[in-house]
């Protein structure tokens, strides 16, 4: 009784789901993906089992139309009530719909995407989702899938209502500090508006979490240094030097992802100058 999207980044690099229901944290179960290997939504009477088994496949190479027809088939439960979607690292995605899940019930795949729904308000959240997926441009995986799933939502989603949503993207070394593959890790669990409030914790991960854009950073030299040195001077902030201290007060606001020697992320100096 959910709606979700499995899909690939432009660049290959990214691998994700974003998935939204009326059902209590839905991000517990459904998403499940592995940096350079692939990733699974499993939905509807969902068997867990198959995240851990479709990674497994994919790391071996099977694509993701083999991966599902290999997960059904070992599958001794209801899988006339399941729906699956599978992406990997290159190729189509696959989506499977049993003949026995709630109307609307229903998939689409293509290149590098899989989306599936049931229990939807009807056809146009899994159409409108593929619309705005192909027509997606956010080169950030996660930006994309949002707007993917938010239009799933804003055409009906779930018939039963909302309640959550989650947010799921793994990258080769994109995670926090560089030693994690998991960009993202979001969940809404039990919300009116649980898209709404995933975009707005989105928002927020993209400033804490994010490396800085290097094209976007101000070399900290003149006056800008001086206005820096300042404002964390008047916030209580002195040290051996302005690099240091910055970093130091960055660290206390969960900014230290954003701190390179030398400059500062335009980011960084909104916050400082809201402070």
């Amino acid at each position: 009784m959910t709606f979700s999207i499995v899909a690939r980044s432009a660049d290959g690099k990214a691998l994700g789901v974003a998935v939204a229901s009326k059902f209590l944290g839905v991000g517990a179960a459904v998403p499940a993906g592995l940096a350079d290997v692939g990733a699974v939504a499993t939905q509807s009477y969902a068997n867990l089992a198959y995240r851990p088994q479709a990674l497994a496949l994919l790391g071996t190479g099977s694509s993701a139309t083999a991966t599902v027809a290999a997960l059904l088939a070992g599958d001794e439960g209801p899988v006339e009530q399941r729906q699956v979607g599978v992406v990997g690292v290159s190729g189509p995605g696959a989506s499977f719909t049993g003949d026995q899940c709630h109307d609307w019930a229903g998939g689409v795949s293509g290149d590098g995407y899989a989306i599936q729904g049931n229990m939807l308000a009807g056809p146009a959240v899994v159409g409108d989702m593929e619309k705005a997926w192909l027509n997606g441009t956010e080169p950030r995986l996660a930006y994309r899938l949002l707007a993917a799933l938010t239009a799933g939502d804003r055409a009906g989603g779930d018939r039963r209502g909302r309640q959550s949503a989650a947010l799921y993207v793994v990258a080769k070394g994109l995670g926090y500090g560089g030693t994690s593959d998991v960009w993202v890790d979001l969940r809404v669990d039990d919300h009116a508006d649980p898209v709404g409030e995933l975009a707005r914790l989105l928002e927020m991960h993209s400033l804490y979490f994010e490396f800085p854009d290097p094209a976007t950073l101000l070399p900290l030299t003149g006056a800008l240094a001086d206005e820096v040195a300042s404002r964390l001077a008047a916030l209580g902030h002195v040290g051996p030097s302005l690099a240091e201290t910055l970093a130091s007060w960055a660290g206390i606001e969960n900014l230290e992802m954003r701190i390179v020697d030398g400059h500062i992320d335009p980011l960084v100096l909104r916050q400082l100058r809201a402070a």
